[in-house]
């Protein structure tokens, strides 16, 4: 169910109906080669969201690009938000949520970028009491269904605008992806090799410094399909999970209990 299009009667039944569980998809505004929209992330995310949520009935939050995106603030279009305020704003967001209760909040990352931004989110919320729980599904398939979705791939580098976001794309918006486009093949660089294994801060911008990691020539709308609806049984099954919980707000209370009890 899409927040956006119920009626305020709608919703508070929906809420009910759907066991508080809401879907948020953060995504960003980021050049993705020059073949696909800058939008790609969110809308493909949402779109995922509101499959999987046909499929296991959730409550779908708006399309949500305020993330993390610093490392793409060399191209046109990209909006990044300051640092502190995109944590603020998506606690705040999260906050909102719950007061019209939802009080589990599954936030499914629909951009490389967020991975380590969402992470400390989740930890921060043990700064102070919240009434809700957020949870971050990994997408780690089990063997069949990652043999399915390697069989259906014919290039190797799988990192942003490739084959495999592309097919989706594709299978999300046609009318949005322009073919045409694509400039052949774009492998990892390595121009800061000779650093040891770690993070460094401009890593992505050295390795793919045109905002395009792989080959997306060989994507179709029938494999995007395919891999679609792999990556929407994945989430539905998680959405259960979620409903059927109740051990993670019964073990959050009992740590900010104990917080509590300190100093007393």
């Amino acid at each position: 169910m899409k927040w956006q299009d119920l009626t305020a009667s709608e919703f508070a039944q929906a809420v009910k109906d759907v066991k508080g569980v809401c879907l948020l998809a953060p995504g960003c505004l980021e050049k993705h080669g020059d073949h696909l929209p800058l939008g790609t992330d969110f809308l493909n995310g949402f779109a995922l969201c509101c499959l999987a949520a046909e499929k296991e009935p959730a409550l779908v939050f708006p399309h949500y690009y305020f993330s993390q995106i610093h490392e793409a603030r060399c191209f046109p279009g990209t909006i990044a938000i300051d640092p502190i305020l995109t944590l603020q704003v998506l606690e705040n967001v999260c906050d909102e949520i719950s007061r019209n209760g939802c009080h589990k909040i599954i936030i499914r990352n629909s951009h490389g970028g967020n991975k380590h931004l969402l992470g400390y989110f989740a930890q921060s919320l043990l700064a102070k009491r919240k009434d809700y729980s957020v949870y971050l599904p990994e997408r780690v398939f089990p063997q069949w269904r990652q043999k399915a979705w390697n069989d259906l791939l014919e290039s190797k580098v799988h990192e942003h605008a490739c084959e495999c976001e592309t097919s989706v794309s594709l299978a999300n918006h046609p009318e949005l992806v322009k073919m045409q486009n694509i400039k052949g093949e774009a492998p990892p660089l390595n121009r800061q090799g000779h650093i040891p294994p770690g993070m460094v801060s401009n890593q992505w911008y050295t390795d793919f410094p045109e905002h395009y990691a792989g080959d997306a020539r060989p994507a179709t709308r029938e494999k995007g399909l395919k891999l679609r609806q792999l990556l929407v049984d994945s989430l539905a099954e998680y959405i259960k999970a979620v409903k059927e919980d109740t051990a993670v707000a019964t073990l959050t209370k009992e740590f900010y209990d104990r917080c509590d009890k300190i100093g007393h």
